[in-house]
Order: C-alpha cells, then sequence, then structure tokens
C-alpha cells in the first residue's frame, strides 16, 4: 500500500475519487503539521512508498510551469550555532531523495518578496514550498522510500498570495494527470 500525502485538502480537489492502492493523509500546512500527520500515519500503518503531491512557488525563473519530482529539500528559515542560515543545529541539512529535477526550500512562511527569494536562491532553493522537508524527513526516520511532486502555483515574489488561491485547482489537476501518467490510477 501507498500513502498519498498533501498539506491542504485544496491541493486534492482533482482527486476525488479513492486511488487503487493508496490511502490519502492530510496533514495541514507547515513544517509541524506535517511532521506531527506523517509521523502518526506511518506509526499506525505499513506503507511501500509516500507519495507527496501539493504546490510551491518558483523562486528560479528557469523553472517552468507544470509537475516537479523534487530532488533534494533543505530548510531557509533556520540558522545553526555559528549563524549559518539554512543549516539547523541537529538535523541535517538537506535531504537527498535520489530523483527528481529541483530542489525545494521549506519553510513556515510564505514566500511573497523579492528579498526573501534572493535568500533562498543563495542557499540553493528553486522553489519554496512549507512542508516537504519534513516529509522527508519522517520518511527517512521510518525508512519509507518518498517521491515529492510540487505544481508551480506562483512565482515566489510580491502578489504571489494574491494568485495562489486562483491557481492551487489548476495544481491540483496537473498533479492529478501525472499520477494516472506514472501510476496508472
Amino acid at each position: 500500500m501507498k500513502l498519498l500525502v498533501a498539506a491542504l485538502e485544496s491541493e486534492l480537489v482533482a482527486f476525488s475519487e479513492p486511488l487503487d492502492g493508496f490511502d490519502r493523509l492530510v496533514t495541514g500546512p507547515g513544517k509541524l503539521k506535517a511532521t506531527y500527520g506523517l509521523t502518526r500515519a506511518l506509526d499506525a500503518g505499513a506503507y511501500d512508498e509516500i507519495l507527496v503531491v501539493g504546490t510551491a512557488g518558483a523562486l528560479d525563473e528557469t523553472v517552468g510551469s507544470g509537475v516537479h519530482e523534487i530532488h533534494w529539500a533543505f530548510q531557509h528559515d533556520v540558522i545553526n550555532e555559528d549563524g549559518v542560515r539554512g543549516e539547523h543545529v541537529s538535523m541535517p541539512q538537506r535531504i537527498d531523495l535520489g530523483v527528481g529535477d529541483v530542489s525545494i526550500a521549506t519553510g513556515d512562511s510564505f514566500i511573497d518578496d523579492a528579498e526573501a527569494v534572493e535568500i533562498i536562491l543563495s542557499l540553493g532553493g528553486r522553489l519554496v514550498d512549507m512542508e516537504s522537508y519534513a516529509y522527508a524527513w519522517v520518511a527517512a526516520q521510518f525508512c519509507v522510500p518518498i517521491r515529492i511532486w510540487k505544481a508551480v502555483s506562483d512565482n515566489a515574489k510580491d502578489g504571489a498570495n494574491i494568485t495562489w488561491e486562483e491557481a492551487v485547482t489548476d495544481c491540483s489537476h496537473q498533479l492529478r494527470e501525472h499520477v494516472r501518467e506514472v501510476y496508472g490510477v
């Protein structure tokens, strides 16, 4: 059995029917809710794979629209004991997923200004969200393979929060089609 995970119910609007071979989990937004929700699910049941679907803001102008598989994730909103941004005091700086075409920066704030974008780009982030690092970390703790697919909902710059509400439905349909193409369900 596989586990289909999203942070928000709205990211699954195009997934109205149950998928054969998948359980479904909506964790809520942010790193803490993502960690808590996925930990509870993995503690309660055994899964062969986790598939995370959701939206992300594009930081890098070369990252096009559509669905991207995450190659590695890091936290952009942490600072280690030496004052180095993007490095946690006691957690891995980044989590490699082994496949995918793009990096994602995870943090507990919505990124919608040019200054924050430049900082995160300098750390290696090309997409930004609020959960991917947490999902990848929890999956590693349980030794369950994880794939993270993100559809670009906006360019994470001034005014991005205005267009996200309108884009989430389109992103959900893109993700649903990608699941259909890859998994045949």
